[in-house]
């Protein structure tokens, strides 16, 4: 029944690995934590399975214009389903409500706090609720890449509907991160589904970001007349972005949250139907995106974890035919992310410290980043070369005299006593007379210097390098 109602609403043959898996949680009533990568066809899992059973569905959606894009296709394949959030008149509202009492809904996208609002949870338990699917689940927990606290809360539903199922489904989790989503939604006993992270067809490449705009033209050259994302840090620099693109003649549009909702519908519809080449972004795009041929992602800055960069990356080549994913990073990246992350407090300010860490490894890192990625989600890379990333391929910049300079690092690291961390090893090597350096005599041991001739920030990465390849060891607690 399954496979038919795929066909029929859909298009589709068959399953993709582990959908059907998914679906039979569905429609067994046995809760179920699913981690699909992006374009994995996550929102299927749910989405079926609820033609295949009486009562409403309701799925939790964190972002407006995801609950939109999400509503208007299942329209579009003639499956009625409804949204309920703030831009909604209350005339609108109430003939949602209408619907549903009629029993003529299948599917209602609510955000957390709308479904928890006490008039929604004493309506629906007047109501025959099917099941409960929690979209972008990772949101939940501390340890996730995307935390919104509001969903925290969405554990009362145990307490409102005790007999009904809860499913909840992202594309990105590491084990500690699944495990929190399972204990906060309070799941009893959820089967685990996890699909594979390896992305073949996606080729990874890693620089030092130059001033100007040469290496995103360079790439935006290579796929001309083609589709692709450029995400950047701030919506200052996509405008900036943007803007010198255009004036340099490429076809691309702004994305962020700042711009007026018609503004950012227009831009996203352009792109979807071709009329627009690249979009330009903050992270505020993406999720929900159905486009399949994106032939590129540019992130001109450093992403603040690597569950951001494997969501956003991996919304190219969801064809399965190949596609680039370019990384341009600098040591202002990282300040700037720390700036943002002084914010935060307690769990969730530890979280994204250590995330941030983690993103700024994989930057500096000389191994396999197909490896690096699968290996940071928890699974075991079994493979020799992937020849499908800068590493593999042989196209990093290789230090004149590697072995020499990684022993004068050693060497700094030893004659400062491991005490110190990465910046201030790095200033010794450069020669700096930072008073610190001073005041410590450190001025005065033989590796002082001795890398004088390199940019410190260079000097800094060759430090995160040797850690990354285990000849450094890093106190989580200190950092030294």
């Amino acid at each position: 029944m399954l496979q038919q109602i795929l066909k029929d609403y859909w298009g589709y043959d068959d399953f993709l690995p582990l959908q059907q898996e998914a679906m039979q949680c569905v429609l067994d009533d046995h809760d179920s934590l699913v981690v699909m990568p992006t374009g994995g066809g996550k929102s299927l899992c749910y989405q079926a399975p609820a033609l295949c059973r009486d009562g409403l569905v309701v799925v939790v959606s964190p972002l407006i214009a995801l609950m939109k894009d999400q509503v208007d296709a299942l329209r579009a394949c003639g499956i009625p389903a409804a949204a309920v959030n703030s831009t909604l008149a209350v005339g609108k509202r109430r003939a949602v409500a209408q619907e549903i009492q009629r029993g003529r809904l299948r599917l209602m996208y609510m955000s957390p706090e709308r479904l928890l609002a006490a008039r929604t949870l004493k309506f629906l338990q007047s109501q025959r609720v099917g099941f409960f699917a929690v979209d972008e689940a990772h949101c939940i927990s501390a340890w996730g890449h995307d935390f919104r606290p509001e969903y925290r809360d969405l554990s009362r539903l145990r307490d409102y509907f005790p007999g009904v199922a809860i499913h909840a489904y992202t594309a990105t989790a590491t084990e500690q991160v699944r495990s929190d989503i399972s204990s906060q939604l309070g799941l009893k006993d959820p089967i685990k589904l996890v699909g594979d992270f390896h992305r073949p067809n996606l080729q990874y490449h890693v620089r030092r970001r130059e001033r100007g705009l040469n290496q995103i033209c360079s790439v935006l050259d290579h796929f001309r007349g083609q589709s692709g994302i450029i995400y950047c840090i701030t919506r200052a620099e996509v405008e900036k972005t943007c803007g010198l693109l255009c004036k340099m003649g490429y076809s691309a549009l702004p994305y962020h949250a700042g711009l007026a909702d018609e503004d950012r519908t227009h831009h996203q519809e352009a792109f979807l139907t071709e009329q627009t080449e690249t979009i330009v972004a903050t992270i505020a795009f993406g999720m929900g995106i159905d486009k399949s041929n994106v032939r590129y992602v540019i992130h001109a800055g450093m992403p603040k974890s690597l569950e951001n960069y494997q969501q956003e990356s991996g919304r190219a080549g969801r064809d399965g035919v190949e596609a680039e994913c370019w990384l341009f990073h600098s040591s202002r990246d990282l300040m700037s992310w720390k700036r943002i992350i002084d914010e935060c407090r307690g769990d969730a300010r530890k979280a994204a410290e250590t995330s941030l860490e983690c993103m700024a490894a994989y930057c500096a890192s000389v191994v396999c980043r197909h490896a690096s990625l699968v290996g940071h989600f928890g699974q075991t890379w079994n493979r020799a070369r992937c020849n499908a990333c800068d590493v593999c391929l042989g196209k990093l910049e290789v230090v004149d005299h590697a072995l020499e300079t990684g022993q004068a690092i050693l060497s700094a690291v030893a004659r400062v006593h491991e005490k110190f961390g990465a910046d201030y090893v790095s200033m010794v090597l450069a020669g700096s007379r930072d008073k610190r350096i001073l005041t410590n005599g450190h001025d005065r041991i033989t590796p002082w210097g001795t890398l004088s001739d390199y940019r410190r920030q260079d000097v800094r990465q060759w430090i995160e390098q040797l850690v990354n390849q285990d000849f450094l060891c890093k106190d989580p607690e200190y950092h030294v």
